[in-house]
Formats: structure tokens, sequence, C-alpha cells
């Protein structure tokens, strides 16, 4: 079975930290997010992967080399944006196996994928969702997909599509793929890999759904920090410092250097970093960010960023104004 990783993303909603790193390289629980899925596919037996890139695309490819040398990894650029379908149909050249396991970069996903691989049949995973406009939803009968559409502006469905595609006949999806670049199907203006696989459907194709109740999006800061929050409730250590008030869960490197704090809870604090006299919670630091007597909470601290502030002694008479600038 090959992977195949949309990952060419700018990451808008994340500036200003994707002004220098691609979304998928993000800390989050101590890793970058790429890291975090690619693990997870080894442990499946997935050994083989393709990488769509675009911006910053060689820093992916830096990435995954140096840090997963037995990946069988392959890159393809997407040079234009034109959608998720145009980001697989530039991956078929790399294509071959008859199954693919689609999955989207910037996703954290907690699901036991050896029952969905078992069932060899094309499954794409779904979540129930409020507000199913900001996806692609499912229509299902008699426990299979009968209509598959992107951001519907009615509530038909709300079977979300949650970016994870288990496809068993891949030489049908590029079959599918082709047709909809020849036909110049375009929702919204974009290639979208939902129109792709419902003409799957119309084909002859069987699709079904697995529930993912672990789904944890990375595309903003806020959901950023709450999928900080569920990683380090699996995966936090256990280190302690001399002299630092550690709540867990947190992530602390071994290389960190920090003094005289307090750290945690649901902080990241990645290489290299130091802190001295500060206190920071709900967090992600990045790796050789400097921080002092700062209090933080619900921040992202950029890679090498440099903090410092300053704690005040007040004295105040009743009924009193105080305003900081």
């Amino acid at each position: 079975m090959r992977a195949v990783i949309p990952a060419a993303g700018i990451g808008t909603r994340l500036k200003p930290h994707t002004y220098s790193l691609p979304k998928v390289l993000l800390n989050v629980g101590g890793k970058p997010i790429l890291g975090h899925i690619i693990e997870k596919l080894l442990v499946e037996k997935i050994n083989k992967a393709t990488f769509v890139t675009g911006y910053l695309g060689e820093k992916i490819v830096e990435y995954v080399h140096k840090e997963f040398p037995s990946l069988k990894a392959d890159f393809v650029e997407q040079e234009e944006a034109l959608g998720l379908g145009h980001a697989i149909q530039v991956a078929i050249p790399t294509f071959d196996d008859d199954e693919i396991f689609i999955i989207l970069g910037d996703t954290i996903f907690d699901v036991d994928l050896k029952k969905v691989f078992l069932n060899k049949n094309s499954s794409l995973g779904v979540k129930m969702v409020d507000d199913p406009s900001r996806f692609g939803v499912a229509v299902c009968e008699n426990e299979k997909i009968i209509k598959l559409i992107e951001k519907p502006k009615e509530t038909i469905s709300k079977l979300a599509l949650v970016g994870l595609y288990y496809i068993t006949n891949a030489n049908l999806l590029k079959e599918s793929l082709n047709d909809l670049f020849n036909k110049k199907i375009k929702t919204r203006g974009e290639y979208q890999l939902t129109d792709a696989l419902q003409i799957m459907i119309d084909k002859g194709e069987r699709l079904t759904t697995f529930q993912v109740e672990g789904w944890y999006d990375c595309g903003k800061p806020e959901t950023l920090l709450s999928t900080n929050q569920f990683l380090l409730t699996k995966c936090g250590t256990n280190r302690r410092v001399e002299n630092v008030v550690i709540n867990d869960p947190v992530f602390i490197s071994e290389n960190a250097i920090i003094k005289n704090s307090v750290i945690g809870p649901f902080t990241t604090i990645s290489e290299n970093c130091e802190i001295t006299d500060s206190i920071i919670r709900n967090s992600i630091v990045s790796s050789g960010a400097k921080i002092e007597k700062a209090m933080l909470e619900n921040s992202i601290i950029g890679s090498n960023a440099i903090v410092k502030s300053n704690f005040r002694k007040l004295n105040t008479g009743d009924s009193s104004e105080i305003e900081f600038n």
C-alpha cells in the first residue's frame, strides 16, 4: 500500500509561522505535524509514501529524508493550487499498488486503521459535525455511499469527510481523476477529490465509510493548540527540572534549558529552547526560542524567537485603575 500525502498548502491562517516553514512542519506535541502522520503510517506497515509539495517544499524533502530514512518516499510538486483533486492527480505517476491511502498533511488522527484495511473495501473517514457546509459530506444508504458533495449549501448530511481516504482500486481512481480534468469538472473553481470519488461511485465502485472520532485539525492557531493538548495527553514527557514547577501534561525537550519557571499544563517546549523566570501554559514554544520574564498563555512562539518582558510590583489604593501599554 502507498500513502499519498498532500502537503502543498501555504497555511495562510497560520501566518506568521508559515512565512518560514510549510504548515505541515509546524511543531505540535513535540514534533512536526508531518512527523506524527508518518509515525502512524509506519506503525501500520505503510512504508511507501508520495508527498505532494509546493510552498517551501524543499524543507519537507529535507525533513523526511533526515528523520525517516527507512521510508520509501517520492516527492511531486503541485505547481498550481488547483484543488485537492489536482494534488492527487499530479501524484498518479508514483502509484504502484492497487491500494492507496490518502491523508491530508495537516490532520492528526486517532483511529484503528487495521480494521479499515482488513475490509479490503474502499472507505472514507467521516465524522458527524454540526456545520457540514465547511466540508465535503457523504450521503449513505444501505451502508454504502451513494453521493458525495463538496461544501453543500443545504444540509443533506452531517457526515463530514475528514481527510482519510482508503482506495482499493487505484486504477479506477486514476481514470476518474482524468475524467475530472478532461471534462473540466470544477466545484468552487477547483478540482475536488470528492468529485473524482463521485465519478468512481457512478462507475459502480462501492465506497463505504468508517468513523473517525479522533480527528484533530491543525489549520488555525486555536486548533493547533487544541491538537497540542490532545497529543500531550497521549505522549507527554516526564522530565523534571530543578527549581521548575511542571504541571503535566507537557512536552519538554531533553536539551531545553529551563530555570525558575512554571511550565504547563498543555505546553510544548521544543529543542534548544531557553526559558528563564517565566510562566507558560497552553502554548507551543518552537525550537531555539528564548523566553525571559514572561507570562504566556494560548501562545505560539516561533523558532529562534526572543520574548522578553518585565514583572512589575504594584502598591495601589482603593478604586484604582491601572493600564499597561
